[in-house]
Protein backbone atom coordinates (compact mmCIF):
# COMPACT_ATOMS: atom_id res chain seq x y z
CA UNK A 1 0.00 0.00 0.00
CA UNK A 2 1.27 3.49 -0.80
CA UNK A 3 2.27 5.66 2.27
CA UNK A 4 0.06 8.54 1.49
CA UNK A 5 -3.26 6.10 1.29
CA UNK A 6 -2.13 4.48 4.40
CA UNK A 7 -1.85 8.43 5.65
CA UNK A 8 -5.24 9.16 4.34
CA UNK A 9 -6.93 5.77 5.29
CA UNK A 10 -5.42 6.46 9.37
CA UNK A 11 -7.21 9.96 9.22
CA UNK A 12 -10.56 8.09 7.96
CA UNK A 13 -10.83 10.02 4.86
CA UNK A 14 -11.48 6.88 2.84
CA UNK A 15 -12.72 3.89 4.07
CA UNK A 16 -10.70 1.02 5.59
CA UNK A 17 -11.16 -2.87 4.47
CA UNK A 18 -12.42 -3.93 7.80
CA UNK A 19 -13.29 -3.03 11.35
CA UNK A 20 -13.01 -4.96 14.87
CA UNK A 21 -15.60 -3.40 16.80
CA UNK A 22 -16.15 -3.65 20.81
CA UNK A 23 -12.31 -4.79 21.47
CA UNK A 24 -10.25 -4.92 24.40
CA UNK A 25 -7.00 -4.65 23.53
CA UNK A 26 -4.17 -6.11 24.90
CA UNK A 27 -1.80 -3.05 24.42
CA UNK A 28 1.86 -4.25 24.43
CA UNK A 29 3.17 -1.01 24.05
CA UNK A 30 1.26 0.85 26.90
CA UNK A 31 1.20 -2.90 28.72
CA UNK A 32 -2.61 -2.07 29.79
CA UNK A 33 -6.10 -3.47 28.10
CA UNK A 34 -8.09 -0.70 26.49
CA UNK A 35 -11.59 -0.82 24.77
CA UNK A 36 -11.61 -0.04 21.10
CA UNK A 37 -12.09 -0.58 17.74
CA UNK A 38 -9.55 -1.71 15.13
CA UNK A 39 -8.98 -0.72 11.39
CA UNK A 40 -7.60 -2.46 9.26
CA UNK A 41 -6.64 -1.88 5.41
CA UNK A 42 -5.19 -4.43 3.52
CA UNK A 43 -2.32 -6.33 5.22
CA UNK A 44 -2.19 -3.06 7.89
CA UNK A 45 -3.58 -1.38 11.27
CA UNK A 46 -4.40 1.88 10.29
CA UNK A 47 -6.17 3.12 13.34
CA UNK A 48 -8.80 2.96 16.37
CA UNK A 49 -11.99 4.26 17.07
CA UNK A 50 -14.80 5.05 14.88
CA UNK A 51 -13.87 4.35 11.04
CA UNK A 52 -16.40 3.96 8.23
CA UNK A 53 -15.45 0.38 6.73
CA UNK A 54 -16.41 -1.88 3.94
CA UNK A 55 -16.91 -4.81 6.46
CA UNK A 56 -17.70 -4.52 10.44
CA UNK A 57 -16.82 -7.53 12.80
CA UNK A 58 -18.50 -6.99 16.69
CA UNK A 59 -16.29 -8.91 18.80
CA UNK A 60 -18.62 -8.14 21.72
CA UNK A 61 -15.74 -7.46 24.01
CA UNK A 62 -13.48 -10.32 23.36
CA UNK A 63 -9.48 -9.77 23.61
CA UNK A 64 -7.73 -8.92 21.06
CA UNK A 65 -3.55 -9.54 21.03
CA UNK A 66 -1.22 -9.58 18.59
CA UNK A 67 -0.53 -12.63 16.25
CA UNK A 68 1.92 -14.91 18.88
CA UNK A 69 5.89 -15.61 17.48
CA UNK A 70 7.53 -18.96 18.43
CA UNK A 71 11.11 -17.46 19.00
CA UNK A 72 12.91 -20.45 18.28
CA UNK A 73 11.44 -24.07 16.88
CA UNK A 74 12.30 -26.77 14.95
CA UNK A 75 9.56 -27.89 12.74
CA UNK A 76 11.35 -31.00 11.83
CA UNK A 77 10.80 -32.08 15.76
CA UNK A 78 6.52 -32.24 14.74
CA UNK A 79 7.27 -34.65 12.16
CA UNK A 80 5.21 -32.95 9.68
CA UNK A 81 5.53 -30.74 6.96
CA UNK A 82 5.47 -26.67 7.38
CA UNK A 83 1.55 -26.75 6.26
CA UNK A 84 0.64 -29.47 9.00
CA UNK A 85 2.12 -27.38 11.15
CA UNK A 86 0.53 -24.62 9.87
CA UNK A 87 -3.23 -26.34 10.23
CA UNK A 88 -1.44 -27.02 14.27
CA UNK A 89 -0.28 -23.66 15.03
CA UNK A 90 -2.51 -21.22 13.43
CA UNK A 91 -5.56 -21.97 14.68
CA UNK A 92 -3.91 -21.70 18.61
CA UNK A 93 -2.91 -17.91 17.67
CA UNK A 94 0.23 -18.41 16.25
CA UNK A 95 1.26 -16.63 13.46
CA UNK A 96 4.68 -16.25 13.10
CA UNK A 97 7.65 -18.80 13.84
CA UNK A 98 10.82 -18.42 13.90
CA UNK A 99 12.62 -21.61 12.51
CA UNK A 100 16.20 -22.99 12.90
CA UNK A 101 16.14 -25.96 9.96
CA UNK A 102 19.36 -27.57 11.32
CA UNK A 103 18.24 -31.03 11.30
CA UNK A 104 17.28 -31.23 7.58
CA UNK A 105 20.40 -28.86 7.01
CA UNK A 106 22.25 -32.02 8.72
CA UNK A 107 20.89 -34.49 6.80
CA UNK A 108 20.19 -32.70 3.20
CA UNK A 109 22.87 -28.96 3.42
CA UNK A 110 21.46 -26.21 1.86
CA UNK A 111 18.93 -28.66 -0.26
CA UNK A 112 17.30 -28.96 3.08
CA UNK A 113 17.18 -25.72 4.07
CA UNK A 114 15.74 -24.48 0.75
CA UNK A 115 13.29 -27.07 1.19
CA UNK A 116 12.10 -25.87 4.48
CA UNK A 117 11.38 -21.94 2.47
CA UNK A 118 10.02 -23.45 -0.39
CA UNK A 119 7.51 -24.94 1.65
CA UNK A 120 6.69 -22.10 3.63
CA UNK A 121 5.24 -20.43 0.61
CA UNK A 122 1.27 -19.35 0.11
CA UNK A 123 0.65 -20.51 3.90
CA UNK A 124 -1.19 -18.69 6.44
CA UNK A 125 1.89 -19.00 8.82
CA UNK A 126 4.80 -16.24 8.59
CA UNK A 127 7.92 -18.68 8.88
CA UNK A 128 11.28 -16.89 9.46
CA UNK A 129 14.81 -18.68 9.14
CA UNK A 130 18.31 -18.68 11.29
CA UNK A 131 20.35 -20.45 9.31
CA UNK A 132 22.16 -23.43 11.29
CA UNK A 133 25.38 -22.64 12.37
CA UNK A 134 26.41 -25.91 13.21
CA UNK A 135 26.26 -28.69 10.69
CA UNK A 136 27.60 -31.15 11.48
CA UNK A 137 27.31 -30.20 15.43
CA UNK A 138 30.72 -32.01 16.27
CA UNK A 139 33.89 -33.49 13.96
CA UNK A 140 32.61 -36.79 15.86
CA UNK A 141 29.83 -38.07 14.12
CA UNK A 142 28.83 -38.49 10.01
CA UNK A 143 26.16 -35.73 8.81
CA UNK A 144 25.18 -35.48 5.38
CA UNK A 145 26.40 -32.16 4.91
CA UNK A 146 28.76 -29.83 6.15
CA UNK A 147 28.25 -25.97 6.41
CA UNK A 148 30.83 -23.39 6.05
CA UNK A 149 30.43 -19.60 6.33
CA UNK A 150 30.21 -19.18 2.68
CA UNK A 151 27.79 -21.76 2.11
CA UNK A 152 25.53 -19.83 4.24
CA UNK A 153 25.94 -16.95 3.10
CA UNK A 154 24.09 -17.78 -0.25
CA UNK A 155 21.16 -17.44 1.71
CA UNK A 156 21.99 -14.45 3.64
CA UNK A 157 20.43 -11.78 1.77
CA UNK A 158 16.90 -14.31 1.51
CA UNK A 159 14.36 -11.36 2.99
CA UNK A 160 13.06 -14.31 5.31
CA UNK A 161 16.40 -15.33 7.04
CA UNK A 162 16.86 -13.43 10.18
CA UNK A 163 20.59 -14.30 10.74
CA UNK A 164 22.64 -17.18 12.30
CA UNK A 165 21.16 -19.96 14.12
CA UNK A 166 21.60 -21.81 17.49
CA UNK A 167 25.32 -21.27 18.35
CA UNK A 168 25.71 -25.18 20.16
CA UNK A 169 29.62 -25.00 18.84
CA UNK A 170 30.21 -22.92 22.44
CA UNK A 171 33.67 -24.90 23.17
CA UNK A 172 34.92 -23.90 19.23
CA UNK A 173 33.79 -20.25 20.22
CA UNK A 174 36.18 -20.41 22.86
CA UNK A 175 38.59 -22.22 21.21
CA UNK A 176 38.77 -19.60 18.35
CA UNK A 177 37.91 -22.33 16.20
CA UNK A 178 38.37 -20.85 12.80
CA UNK A 179 35.39 -22.44 11.32
CA UNK A 180 33.39 -21.32 13.96
CA UNK A 181 34.87 -17.63 13.74
CA UNK A 182 34.24 -17.50 9.91
CA UNK A 183 30.33 -17.73 10.93
CA UNK A 184 30.60 -15.48 13.10
CA UNK A 185 32.24 -12.54 11.40
CA UNK A 186 30.19 -13.44 8.12
CA UNK A 187 27.22 -12.59 10.21
CA UNK A 188 27.89 -10.27 12.51
CA UNK A 189 25.13 -7.20 12.30
CA UNK A 190 22.70 -10.25 12.41
CA UNK A 191 20.97 -11.80 15.22
CA UNK A 192 23.37 -14.71 16.08
CA UNK A 193 21.20 -16.77 18.85
CA UNK A 194 23.20 -18.80 21.25
CA UNK A 195 22.80 -22.56 22.80
CA UNK A 196 25.05 -22.68 26.11
CA UNK A 197 23.81 -24.63 28.89
CA UNK A 198 25.99 -23.96 32.17
CA UNK A 199 28.14 -21.66 30.77
CA UNK A 200 29.28 -19.14 33.40
CA UNK A 201 31.81 -16.73 34.20
CA UNK A 202 34.48 -15.42 31.92
CA UNK A 203 33.41 -18.08 29.15
CA UNK A 204 30.10 -16.72 29.12
CA UNK A 205 31.42 -13.33 28.75
CA UNK A 206 33.69 -14.45 25.87
CA UNK A 207 30.75 -16.51 24.30
CA UNK A 208 28.85 -13.21 23.94
CA UNK A 209 31.59 -10.57 23.27
CA UNK A 210 31.35 -12.54 19.98
CA UNK A 211 28.04 -11.24 19.01
CA UNK A 212 26.05 -14.53 20.15
CA UNK A 213 22.41 -12.35 21.70
CA UNK A 214 20.18 -14.77 22.95
CA UNK A 215 19.97 -18.33 24.92
CA UNK A 216 17.37 -21.28 24.90
CA UNK A 217 19.22 -23.35 26.92
CA UNK A 218 18.88 -22.00 31.07
CA UNK A 219 17.19 -24.38 33.32
CA UNK A 220 18.06 -22.65 36.73
CA UNK A 221 16.83 -18.41 37.35
CA UNK A 222 20.69 -18.19 38.74
CA UNK A 223 21.90 -19.20 34.78
CA UNK A 224 19.14 -17.02 33.38
CA UNK A 225 20.40 -14.31 35.31
CA UNK A 226 23.54 -14.05 35.01
CA UNK A 227 23.28 -14.76 31.02
CA UNK A 228 20.81 -12.16 31.14
CA UNK A 229 23.22 -9.11 32.95
CA UNK A 230 25.38 -9.74 30.57
CA UNK A 231 22.94 -8.97 28.08
CA UNK A 232 21.07 -11.76 26.35
CA UNK A 233 17.82 -12.14 25.57
CA UNK A 234 16.59 -14.96 27.27
CA UNK A 235 14.10 -17.65 25.81
CA UNK A 236 11.96 -19.16 27.94
CA UNK A 237 11.43 -22.91 26.46
CA UNK A 238 8.45 -25.50 27.40
CA UNK A 239 9.01 -28.28 24.94
CA UNK A 240 8.34 -31.42 24.85
CA UNK A 241 11.80 -32.93 25.94
CA UNK A 242 12.35 -30.34 28.14
CA UNK A 243 10.40 -28.00 30.63
CA UNK A 244 11.64 -24.98 31.88
CA UNK A 245 9.44 -22.69 32.10
CA UNK A 246 8.21 -23.93 35.57
CA UNK A 247 11.72 -23.19 37.12
CA UNK A 248 12.61 -20.12 34.79
CA UNK A 249 9.62 -18.05 35.66
CA UNK A 250 10.43 -16.63 38.98
CA UNK A 251 13.55 -14.90 37.53
CA UNK A 252 11.20 -12.53 35.50
CA UNK A 253 10.39 -9.47 36.67
CA UNK A 254 8.57 -5.91 35.69
CA UNK A 255 12.34 -4.73 35.54
CA UNK A 256 13.80 -7.69 32.84
CA UNK A 257 10.83 -9.06 31.27
CA UNK A 258 11.26 -6.72 28.52
CA UNK A 259 14.23 -9.16 27.68
CA UNK A 260 12.76 -12.37 28.01
CA UNK A 261 10.43 -14.42 24.76
CA UNK A 262 9.00 -17.59 24.86
CA UNK A 263 10.06 -20.64 22.38
CA UNK A 264 8.91 -23.71 22.00
CA UNK A 265 12.39 -25.37 20.41
CA UNK A 266 10.83 -28.84 19.85
CA UNK A 267 7.15 -29.88 20.28
CA UNK A 268 5.88 -33.24 19.02
CA UNK A 269 2.32 -33.84 17.13
CA UNK A 270 0.40 -35.26 20.08
CA UNK A 271 1.70 -31.93 22.43
CA UNK A 272 0.81 -29.63 19.95
CA UNK A 273 -2.91 -31.08 19.32
CA UNK A 274 -3.83 -31.97 23.20
CA UNK A 275 -2.05 -28.44 24.93
CA UNK A 276 -1.20 -26.32 22.36
CA UNK A 277 1.61 -23.94 21.05
CA UNK A 278 2.52 -20.61 22.14
CA UNK A 279 -0.90 -20.33 23.52
CA UNK A 280 -0.14 -23.09 25.73
CA UNK A 281 3.17 -21.55 27.04
CA UNK A 282 0.68 -17.58 27.86
CA UNK A 283 -1.34 -19.60 29.56
CA UNK A 284 0.44 -21.66 31.61
CA UNK A 285 2.56 -18.83 32.84
CA UNK A 286 -0.59 -16.86 33.73
CA UNK A 287 -2.09 -19.88 35.56
CA UNK A 288 2.08 -19.78 37.65
CA UNK A 289 1.23 -15.47 38.47
CA UNK A 290 2.66 -14.21 35.54
CA UNK A 291 0.79 -10.46 35.29
CA UNK A 292 -1.50 -11.19 31.79
CA UNK A 293 -0.38 -8.59 30.00
CA UNK A 294 3.58 -9.54 30.38
CA UNK A 295 2.97 -12.93 29.03
CA UNK A 296 1.28 -11.45 26.28
CA UNK A 297 4.34 -9.38 25.40
CA UNK A 298 6.59 -12.06 25.83
CA UNK A 299 4.70 -14.42 22.97
CA UNK A 300 4.38 -11.32 20.65
CA UNK A 301 6.30 -7.69 21.07
CA UNK A 302 9.71 -8.79 23.03
CA UNK A 303 10.25 -11.63 20.07
CA UNK A 304 9.62 -9.40 17.25
CA UNK A 305 12.14 -6.47 18.61
CA UNK A 306 14.88 -8.70 19.34
CA UNK A 307 14.79 -10.25 16.06
CA UNK A 308 13.79 -6.97 14.47
CA UNK A 309 10.30 -7.72 12.80
CA UNK A 310 9.78 -4.11 13.09
CA UNK A 311 6.20 -4.43 11.76
CA UNK A 312 4.81 -7.19 13.82
CA UNK A 313 4.64 -8.41 17.41
CA UNK A 314 2.11 -4.96 18.50
CA UNK A 315 -1.21 -4.08 17.40
CA UNK A 316 -0.40 -0.24 16.09
CA UNK A 317 -0.74 1.92 12.87
CA UNK A 318 1.51 0.69 10.44
CA UNK A 319 2.03 -2.64 12.01
CA UNK A 320 0.96 -5.62 10.18
CA UNK A 321 -2.93 -6.93 10.97
CA UNK A 322 -1.78 -10.51 12.96
CA UNK A 323 -4.50 -10.89 15.66
CA UNK A 324 -5.43 -13.31 17.69
CA UNK A 325 -8.93 -13.09 19.38
CA UNK A 326 -9.67 -14.87 22.83
CA UNK A 327 -12.36 -15.16 25.31
CA UNK A 328 -10.21 -14.88 28.45
CA UNK A 329 -7.54 -14.89 30.19
CA UNK A 330 -7.98 -18.28 31.84
CA UNK A 331 -9.12 -20.70 29.57
CA UNK A 332 -7.48 -18.98 26.77
CA UNK A 333 -9.92 -19.97 23.91
CA UNK A 334 -8.63 -19.30 20.76
CA UNK A 335 -11.83 -17.29 18.52
CA UNK A 336 -9.97 -16.24 15.47
CA UNK A 337 -7.08 -15.53 14.06
CA UNK A 338 -6.31 -13.09 11.43
CA UNK A 339 -2.61 -12.97 9.33
CA UNK A 340 -2.01 -9.84 7.29
CA UNK A 341 -5.74 -8.67 7.57
CA UNK A 342 -7.11 -11.87 6.59
CA UNK A 343 -9.36 -14.09 8.84
CA UNK A 344 -7.38 -17.72 8.87
CA UNK A 345 -8.94 -19.57 11.60
CA UNK A 346 -11.42 -19.50 13.79
CA UNK A 347 -13.13 -22.10 16.73
CA UNK A 348 -9.85 -23.95 16.71
CA UNK A 349 -9.81 -24.94 12.46
CA UNK A 350 -8.09 -23.37 9.63
CA UNK A 351 -10.17 -21.19 7.01
CA UNK A 352 -7.37 -19.97 5.01
CA UNK A 353 -7.80 -21.89 1.35
CA UNK A 354 -4.42 -22.06 0.35
CA UNK A 355 -3.48 -21.73 -3.60
CA UNK A 356 -2.48 -24.72 -5.38
CA UNK A 357 1.32 -24.94 -5.42
CA UNK A 358 3.85 -27.24 -7.03
CA UNK A 359 5.18 -30.13 -5.57
CA UNK A 360 8.55 -29.85 -3.82
CA UNK A 361 10.57 -32.35 -4.74
CA UNK A 362 13.36 -33.98 -2.14
CA UNK A 363 15.63 -36.74 -2.70
CA UNK A 364 16.12 -39.34 -0.62
CA UNK A 365 18.50 -39.49 2.58
CA UNK A 366 19.00 -43.40 3.39
CA UNK A 367 22.23 -44.62 1.79
CA UNK A 368 23.60 -47.48 4.10
CA UNK A 369 26.76 -50.16 4.12
CA UNK A 370 24.90 -53.19 4.60
CA UNK A 371 28.04 -55.26 4.16
CA UNK A 372 29.94 -53.49 6.85
CA UNK A 373 26.81 -53.92 9.23
CA UNK A 374 28.17 -56.43 12.39
CA UNK A 375 26.30 -55.66 15.54
CA UNK A 376 28.41 -58.27 17.72
CA UNK A 377 30.77 -56.70 20.43
CA UNK A 378 33.62 -58.82 21.28
CA UNK A 379 34.18 -58.63 25.09
CA UNK A 380 37.40 -56.88 25.51
CA UNK A 381 37.49 -56.55 29.43
CA UNK A 382 35.53 -57.10 32.42
CA UNK A 383 34.79 -53.24 32.72
CA UNK A 384 32.21 -51.89 30.55
CA UNK A 385 31.45 -48.42 29.70
CA UNK A 386 27.21 -48.35 30.01
CA UNK A 387 25.15 -45.23 28.95
CA UNK A 388 23.12 -44.69 32.20
CA UNK A 389 19.58 -43.08 30.80
CA UNK A 390 17.98 -39.96 33.01
CA UNK A 391 14.31 -40.18 33.03
CA UNK A 392 12.98 -36.91 31.58
CA UNK A 393 16.16 -36.07 31.09
CA UNK A 394 18.89 -35.31 27.72
CA UNK A 395 21.88 -35.28 29.92
CA UNK A 396 22.82 -39.13 31.16
CA UNK A 397 25.90 -40.26 33.15
CA UNK A 398 28.31 -42.85 32.79
CA UNK A 399 28.00 -46.60 34.72
CA UNK A 400 31.00 -48.75 34.85
CA UNK A 401 28.70 -52.74 34.75
CA UNK A 402 30.55 -56.45 33.98
CA UNK A 403 29.01 -57.55 30.72
CA UNK A 404 27.07 -60.44 30.20
CA UNK A 405 29.22 -62.91 27.93
CA UNK A 406 27.77 -65.20 25.69
CA UNK A 407 30.58 -66.93 23.55
CA UNK A 408 33.06 -64.31 24.09
CA UNK A 409 30.43 -61.72 23.21
CA UNK A 410 29.00 -59.10 25.30
CA UNK A 411 25.45 -59.25 25.03
CA UNK A 412 22.11 -57.27 26.54
CA UNK A 413 21.20 -58.48 29.86
CA UNK A 414 17.63 -57.59 30.32
CA UNK A 415 17.85 -58.86 34.25
CA UNK A 416 19.93 -55.99 34.69
CA UNK A 417 18.04 -53.56 32.21
CA UNK A 418 21.08 -53.38 29.70
CA UNK A 419 20.20 -53.26 26.18
CA UNK A 420 22.27 -53.05 22.99
CA UNK A 421 22.69 -49.42 20.89
CA UNK A 422 24.01 -48.87 18.04
CA UNK A 423 24.29 -45.82 15.69
CA UNK A 424 24.53 -46.78 11.47
CA UNK A 425 25.80 -43.94 8.71
CA UNK A 426 23.06 -43.34 6.53
CA UNK A 427 24.67 -40.33 4.49
CA UNK A 428 26.94 -41.15 2.71
CA UNK A 429 27.43 -45.31 2.59
CA UNK A 430 30.56 -44.95 4.64
CA UNK A 431 30.04 -48.07 6.46
CA UNK A 432 30.32 -46.56 10.19
CA UNK A 433 29.00 -48.07 12.99
CA UNK A 434 29.06 -47.06 16.51
CA UNK A 435 27.89 -49.65 18.82
CA UNK A 436 27.57 -50.00 22.90
CA UNK A 437 25.47 -50.70 25.87
CA UNK A 438 22.67 -48.19 26.97
CA UNK A 439 20.51 -48.77 30.62
CA UNK A 440 17.11 -47.64 31.61
CA UNK A 441 14.68 -48.42 28.75
CA UNK A 442 13.38 -51.20 29.98
CA UNK A 443 12.97 -53.24 26.71
CA UNK A 444 12.48 -56.68 27.66
CA UNK A 445 12.31 -58.51 24.45
CA UNK A 446 12.56 -56.90 20.77
CA UNK A 447 14.08 -53.27 19.39
CA UNK A 448 13.18 -49.87 18.30
CA UNK A 449 14.79 -47.72 15.62
CA UNK A 450 14.36 -44.50 14.19
CA UNK A 451 16.40 -42.27 11.53
CA UNK A 452 15.31 -39.35 13.84
CA UNK A 453 18.53 -39.23 15.91
CA UNK A 454 20.13 -35.38 16.81
CA UNK A 455 21.92 -34.00 15.45
CA UNK A 456 22.81 -35.91 12.45
CA UNK A 457 20.58 -38.34 12.29
CA UNK A 458 21.75 -41.57 11.24
CA UNK A 459 20.00 -44.94 12.49
CA UNK A 460 19.91 -45.80 15.77
CA UNK A 461 18.29 -48.65 17.21
CA UNK A 462 18.44 -50.09 20.73
CA UNK A 463 17.43 -53.84 21.58
CA UNK A 464 17.83 -57.20 22.89
CA UNK A 465 19.11 -59.44 20.50
CA UNK A 466 21.15 -58.57 17.15
CA UNK A 467 17.98 -60.14 15.34
CA UNK A 468 15.62 -58.19 16.06
CA UNK A 469 18.07 -54.90 15.85
CA UNK A 470 18.83 -55.84 12.54
CA UNK A 471 15.52 -55.84 11.05
CA UNK A 472 14.21 -52.88 13.02
CA UNK A 473 17.14 -51.08 10.68
CA UNK A 474 16.19 -53.13 7.50
CA UNK A 475 12.54 -51.67 7.93
CA UNK A 476 13.91 -48.05 8.29
CA UNK A 477 15.57 -48.21 5.43
CA UNK A 478 12.56 -49.86 3.55
CA UNK A 479 10.41 -47.18 4.38
CA UNK A 480 12.91 -44.12 3.16
CA UNK A 481 13.04 -42.94 6.87
CA UNK A 482 10.88 -43.46 10.13
CA UNK A 483 10.56 -45.24 13.04
CA UNK A 484 9.87 -49.05 13.94
CA UNK A 485 9.43 -51.04 16.30
CA UNK A 486 10.07 -55.01 16.32
CA UNK A 487 9.25 -57.94 18.17
CA UNK A 488 10.45 -61.78 17.83
CA UNK A 489 11.15 -61.02 14.08
CA UNK A 490 7.60 -59.39 13.64
CA UNK A 491 7.18 -55.37 12.86
CA UNK A 492 4.58 -54.50 15.32
CA UNK A 493 4.77 -50.70 14.78
CA UNK A 494 6.04 -48.42 12.07
CA UNK A 495 6.22 -44.67 11.27
CA UNK A 496 7.75 -43.56 7.87
CA UNK A 497 9.49 -40.38 7.59
CA UNK A 498 10.02 -40.28 4.02
CA UNK A 499 11.14 -36.18 3.76
CA UNK A 500 14.94 -36.58 4.89
CA UNK A 501 13.78 -39.44 7.32
CA UNK A 502 12.74 -36.92 9.94
CA UNK A 503 9.24 -35.57 8.68
CA UNK A 504 6.10 -37.55 6.94
CA UNK A 505 3.96 -36.10 4.25
CA UNK A 506 0.91 -37.62 6.13
CA UNK A 507 -1.81 -35.38 8.01
CA UNK A 508 -0.44 -34.61 11.40
CA UNK A 509 -3.91 -36.25 12.73
CA UNK A 510 -2.55 -39.66 11.15
CA UNK A 511 1.04 -39.15 12.44
CA UNK A 512 -0.02 -38.24 15.83
CA UNK A 513 -2.33 -42.02 15.53
CA UNK A 514 0.87 -43.60 14.07
CA UNK A 515 3.08 -42.36 17.26
CA UNK A 516 0.14 -43.47 19.59
CA UNK A 517 0.54 -47.09 17.85
CA UNK A 518 4.35 -46.93 18.28
CA UNK A 519 4.04 -46.05 22.14
CA UNK A 520 1.76 -48.63 22.89
CA UNK A 521 4.09 -51.25 20.76
CA UNK A 522 7.14 -50.41 22.49
CA UNK A 523 5.19 -50.54 26.27
CA UNK A 524 4.14 -54.32 25.03
CA UNK A 525 7.95 -55.56 24.89
CA UNK A 526 8.64 -53.84 27.88
CA UNK A 527 9.53 -50.30 27.57
CA UNK A 528 9.65 -47.70 30.69
CA UNK A 529 10.34 -44.55 29.09
CA UNK A 530 7.53 -41.92 29.32
CA UNK A 531 8.52 -41.47 25.33
CA UNK A 532 11.45 -44.04 24.33
CA UNK A 533 11.38 -42.78 20.79
CA UNK A 534 12.39 -39.19 21.90
CA UNK A 535 14.34 -40.24 24.55
CA UNK A 536 16.37 -42.48 21.78
CA UNK A 537 16.86 -39.33 19.25
CA UNK A 538 18.67 -37.82 21.82
CA UNK A 539 21.09 -40.92 22.88
CA UNK A 540 23.24 -39.60 19.73
CA UNK A 541 23.83 -36.47 20.76
CA UNK A 542 27.51 -35.30 21.47
CA UNK A 543 26.91 -32.08 22.28
CA UNK A 544 24.48 -32.70 26.01
CA UNK A 545 26.89 -34.38 28.39
CA UNK A 546 28.28 -37.18 29.16
CA UNK A 547 27.58 -40.27 27.25
CA UNK A 548 26.81 -40.49 23.70
CA UNK A 549 26.77 -42.90 21.37
CA UNK A 550 27.18 -41.93 17.55
CA UNK A 551 28.21 -43.93 14.46
CA UNK A 552 32.04 -43.40 15.30
CA UNK A 553 31.64 -44.77 18.28
CA UNK A 554 30.90 -43.66 22.06
CA UNK A 555 31.27 -40.21 22.91
CA UNK A 556 32.46 -38.68 26.16
CA UNK A 557 30.98 -35.22 26.36
CA UNK A 558 33.70 -34.38 29.56
CA UNK A 559 36.31 -34.74 27.32
CA UNK A 560 35.15 -34.20 24.05
CA UNK A 561 36.41 -37.27 22.71
CA UNK A 562 36.00 -40.78 21.25
CA UNK A 563 36.13 -43.41 23.98
CA UNK A 564 36.74 -47.17 24.53
CA UNK A 565 33.42 -49.50 25.00
CA UNK A 566 35.35 -50.82 27.63
CA UNK A 567 38.11 -49.95 30.24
Amino acid sequence: MELAEIIKLARGQEEVDLLLKNVNLVNVFSGDIHETNIAIAGSKIVGFGEHDARKVIDLDGHYVAPGFIDGHVHIESSMVTVSQFARAVVPQGTTAVIIDPHEIANVLGLDGIRYMLESSKYNPLSVYVMLPSCVPSTHMETAGSELLWYDLTVLANNPWVLGLGEMMNYPGVLALDSDVLDKLRAFAGHRIDGHAPGLSGRDLSAYIAAGIRSDHECTTSQEAQEKLRQGMWIMIRESSPAHNLTELLPFVTPENSRHCMFVTDDRHPADLMDEGHINYLIKKAISLGLPPVTAIQMATLNTAQYFRLREKGAIIPGFSADLTVFDDFEDLNILQVYRDGQLVAENGKLVFVPPVKRATPIRGSINVNWESIDLRIPAESNRLKVIGLIPQQLITEQLIEEPKLENGLAVADTARDILKIAVIERHLGSGNLGKGFIQGFGLKRGAIASSVAHDSHNIVVIGTNDLDMMMAIKEIAMMRGGICVVDGGQIIGRLPLPIAGLMSDRPLEQVRGNLTQLMEAANQIGSKVEDPFMSMSFMALPVIPRLKLTDMGLVDTTQFAIVPLFE
